[in-house]
């Protein structure tokens, strides 16, 4: 019976993460670039500044609101969304793909980044454009909604709708029990145990016991601790890298330069090939690039859109900067790791370290830091891999929501939290495969979704350029809800003549 399922999954798993789902996450990513106008790239200086620039200068942007208002800041909404994203594929995700595409997999890493930016943007788009308050006040929003009320307003797509939006709730709900989970966890307390030799049973009741305490607490509760927690795993993460990069920075033209040969499968000066050839450097990168940013798979958008913001842009705008810290960032530091520190052949791609995944990334950090080297990487995947936990338990509470209602979701929560002790203390590579699987498939009714509204993201997209940019008298694009449409307009004439008497 399992070998027959691990077959079916084997098989689905080869089509959705094959060159199939890579394509159509390609594709999806360049025509949302041009529907757009290459937004990511022509207001580059706009984005960031009201994003990153923001966090300094708009008290509103990190402002938590008040008690009874059920809505998170827009830093909050961010940062639980990186929690979610920022993970153990920045550390193992990054080393798989130079072990088995080379070290030219990072160039279409960032390829894939750069257009992932644009998908990402759209999918928030769409989550602040057809999202609802639920029956407790929060913002409902997500891949289900949009599917539900965009595609499904197409004349004869009613039912296509539906469906779809049901299906991609049941593919992030088994997801988050996967990917978004066990997987996670069972990366923590192995890391644990090797490292500290803490054993699997006590890393998992310590596990449950926090985990309880912040998920049972709500989505603002989860948010208040991902605010704290992502910016300081980060940062640690960064200034560690940061210190290899700076002590290899002689290396630095070699690291690139088998980067850049290797994307080609360019000739090295030795006359090997850099990396593994042409086709699983792409292949390589893209699949990792993807599942390092989750950038069209539909997850990020349903924290997104619990926002307190109410410009569907300014919510798009924090998934470009999310997918450019994700990926542009803190998988190239990884990267650069790596490839510095003498684990990879720079002339011809092939690895001289034995260690795969987490253990060769801290074999690099081990060459500057010595023994705290494998234990500082320990360190950073207790707190990558369960920040992913936390931001995965609302994307599964999200789903559950829109499947069965909000007054049963603590029966998911639950079980969820249950979950973790399971995950820490057992060997479920099935399991695994089937959440990867599940994670994979949640991307095709999304981008079907994302790519029959992308006329409505582009529209949106104008008309936030015409008034923000080129200052033209246009009434807002907030909501497809009239009732919505009209509050939000009000409150940001409000917030216009606040900051005004200011």
């Amino acid at each position: 019976m399992i070998q027959s399922i691990t077959i079916v999954n084997n098989a689905i798993n080869g089509v959705v993460w094959g060159g199939f789902g890579i394509a159509l996450l390609l594709i999806a990513g360049v025509v949302l670039t041009a529907v757009n106008k290459g937004f990511q790239f022509s207001h580059i200086a706009h984005w960031m500044n009201n994003t990153i620039g923001a966090i300094f200068k708009e008290r509103h942007v990190t402002a938590h609101t008040e008690k009874e208002n059920k809505a998170i800041s827009q830093f909050q909404s961010l940062c639980t969304a990186m929690a979610a994203t920022i993970g153990t594929g920045n550390i193992v995700g990054v080393a798989t793909a130079i072990i088995l595409g080379g070290p030219g997999a990072i160039f279409w890493m960032w390829v894939m980044a750069l257009f992932g930016m644009m998908t990402n943007y759209s999918e928030n788009v769409l989550g602040i454009y057809y999202r609802r308050k639920g029956a407790s006040g929060e913002w409902r929003g997500g891949a289900m909604y949009y599917l539900k009320d965009g595609l499904g307003s197409y004349k004869g797509f009613k039912h296509i709708g539906s469906v779809l939006a049901i299906l991609f709730s049941c593919f992030c709900l088994f997801a988050s029990f996967g990917i978004g989970n066990m997987s996670q966890v069972n990366s923590i307390s192995g890391n644990m145990e090797s490292a500290f030799h803490v054993p699997t049973w006590a890393s998992g009741i310590a596990l449950v016991a926090i985990a309880a305490v912040v998920i049972l607490g709500g989505l603002k509760r989860v948010a208040n601790v991902a605010e704290k927690l992502v910016p300081l795993m980060a940062i640690l993460y960064i200034i560690g890298a940061l210190v290899i990069f700076c002590v290899h920075i002689k290396t630095a033209p070699a690291v690139f330069g088998a980067i850049f040969k290797g994307a080609l499968a360019l000739k090295a000066a030795g006359g090997g090939i850099v990396g593994y050839g042409l086709q699983k450097a792409i292949t390589w990168g893209f699949k990792r690039g993807a599942f390092s940013n989750e950038a069209g798979l539909g997850s990020s958008v349903m924290v997104h859109s619990s926002s307190n913001v109410k410009e569907p842009v300014r919510q798009g705008m924090w998934g470009i900067f999310e997918v450019f810290a994700d990926t542009i960032i803190v998988c190239t530091l990884t990267a650069f790791v790596v490839l510095s520190s003498g684990m990879v052949n720079l002339e011809t791609g092939t690895m001289i370290s034995e260690n795969a995944g987490a253990g060769l990334v801290g074999e690099a950090f081990a060459t500057v830091f010595g023994a705290f080297g494998p234990k500082f990487i320990a360190v950073a995947i207790l707190l990558f891999a369960f920040s992913t936990v936390l931001g995965w338990s609302h994307y599964g509470t999200t789903a559950w929501q829109y499947l069965f209602g909000e007054k049963t979701q603590i029966i998911y929560k639950i079980v969820f939290v249950a979950m973790i002790y399971v995950g820490s203390t057992m060997s479920l590579s099935l399991a695994w495969d089937l959440s990867d699987t599940f994670n994979g498939l949640m991307m095709i009714p999304n981008l079907i979704g994302v790519l029959s509204l992308s006329p409505t993201v582009a529209k949106i997209t104008k008309n936030y350029v015409d008034r923000k940019i080129k200052g033209k008298a246009l009434e807002p694009m907030l909501s497809v809800f009239p009732e919505i449409q009209a509050e939000a307009a009000k409150e940001i004439v409000a917030d216009v003549m606040n900051s005004d008497s200011e």
